[in-house]
């Protein structure tokens, strides 16, 4: 815990802030991903006495194991994206859901990505078919 870097701050100095949706989200992926809870509890805060788990209960991004661990993971990353902007996190042209890019072009998430290049697909080879001569 002691060697992940710590969590960013916002140009005011202030912690990331989380709206209720995203406390919702955070907290499913905490009871799903996190091996240090147990029934409301943290395993790393555990001084013989039971501590509640900060991140559970708080709005506002401050265990280090949420922000480097759980968020980098998979099932965090669109969570990730909408609290932590930077120049790799866009918007979605489809769903208006925040992603992360990985490149300059992107313009849809993952998922509307496919959607978009099946239906383009389609499209073309329509065209392609309309101009063969029968």
């Amino acid at each position: 815990m002691k060697t992940l870097p710590p969590i960013e701050r916002t140009h005011s100095g202030t912690l990331p802030r989380m709206t209720p949706r995203q406390k919702q989200a955070a907290l499913k992926l905490i009871k799903s991903g996190c091996r240090n809870f147990s029934d409301g509890n943290c395993l790393m805060l555990d001084d013989e006495t039971p501590n509640t788990c900060t991140q559970s209960i708080s709005y506002s991004v401050n265990c280090k194991l949420f922000r480097w661990a759980l968020l980098e993971d998979k099932d965090g990353l669109k969570l990730r994206a909408e609290l932590f902007r930077d120049e790799t996190v866009k918007q979605c042209a489809v769903c208006k859901n925040f992603y992360q890019s990985k490149s300059n072009n992107a313009k849809y998430c993952a998922d509307c990505a496919k959607l978009i290049q099946g239906k383009q697909k389609a499209a073309h080879a329509r065209k392609r078919r309309a101009r063969v001569e029968k």
